[in-house]
């Protein structure tokens, strides 16, 4: 095993940490869940399909021996972002972290999508993490807690990219949030960090971005400096270290853990369209369609 595929913090770093993380059923959020319990914190985790939450709960706890709370919730909806923080302290105790990690996105030229498709991508990533930060936010400064929000950006989110133009919207809302918020609340005791993952392939969100006959075309590794893509584990060492008392002069900062990919690529996606013709667009559709289940 490689030296970043394994923990680096010590197993007590989070412990009496209660930490809810949205879009933690699958993912990068399962990932970085796995190793906040196996840093001591307790974890919530909130997504639409609670089928999805109760295996993503049986899996987390035959890995950590751990349990977690989840609650099925549409982060687009407030009162339902508010069942869950509520719920979460019923079940856990006082909150003191969060992890707007939710998000959706899907390759398209944009004069191909409906409004219904733009919207979509752009609640989930920018409604879905300020309804949260506001909800949480608004709890902790009531109760006096010094909280710690940690929002998942992109790179693009900076540059803007081609072919991912509602991600690359709602993303960089959130880039905003998080410098804002950064400052504003800091007075409260309240951190707001960010970080920008590059590729960090992950069952079905990786599947419907890049489906396999499109990946085929694809070399991934070849548009990144170091040659791979990451490893989930480099992810969750810089998300429990933020999300860790040893962060604590970190604020309003946003973290690149690519291996180089956007220095090297600015827009993450714009070399799309020099690989695709128009008429492989049809087939390209058709294909992410059938892997997300939408006719």
């Amino acid at each position: 095993m490689n030296t970043y595929e394994k923990g680096m913090l010590a197993p007590d770093s989070l412990t009496g940490k209660t930490i809810a993380i949205t879009g933690g059923g699958s993912g990068l959020g399962l990932s970085m869940a796995a190793y906040f319990l196996a840093l001591g914190a307790q974890v919530s985790i909130c997504g639409r399909k609670e089928e999805k939450l109760a295996s993503a709960a049986a899996e987390l706890q035959s890995r950590t021996g751990k349990s977690v709370f989840y609650f099925p919730c549409d982060v687009r909806q407030y009162d339902e972002v508010e069942a869950f923080r509520e719920k979460t302290i019923e079940a856990l105790g006082p909150v003191n972290g969060l992890v707007n990690n939710a998000a959706g996105n899907f390759l398209s030229p944009t004069e191909r999508l409906s409004h219904r498709a733009f919207d979509s991508v752009v609640d989930i990533v920018l409604k879905g993490s300020y309804n949260n930060s506001l909800s949480f936010g608004k709890y902790w400064i009531d109760q006096k807690i010094a909280g710690n929000t940690l929002n998942i950006v992109t790179t693009y989110a900076w540059t803007g990219s081609a072919y991912v133009v509602p991600s690359a919207c709602g993303k960089a809302g959130v880039l905003a949030l998080t410098r804002s918020l950064g400052v504003e609340w800091a007075k409260y005791g309240i951190r707001t960090n960010a970080i920008a993952p590059g590729p960090f392939p992950t069952p079905g969100a990786w599947d419907r971005l890049f489906p396999q006959e499109f990946m085929q075309q694809v070399d991934i590794p070849s548009k990144i400096p170091v040659g791979r893509a990451g490893v989930h584990q480099e992810l969750a060492n810089l998300a429990a270290y933020l999300m860790s008392d040893f962060s604590a002069f970190i604020q309003g900062e946003v973290i690149t853990i690519d291996g180089g990919e956007w220095l090297k690529n600015g827009g993450e996606f714009s070399w799309v369209g020099d690989l695709i013709p128009a008429e492989m667009w049809d087939m390209v559709e058709a294909l992410i369609r059938s892997k997300s289940g939408k006719s």
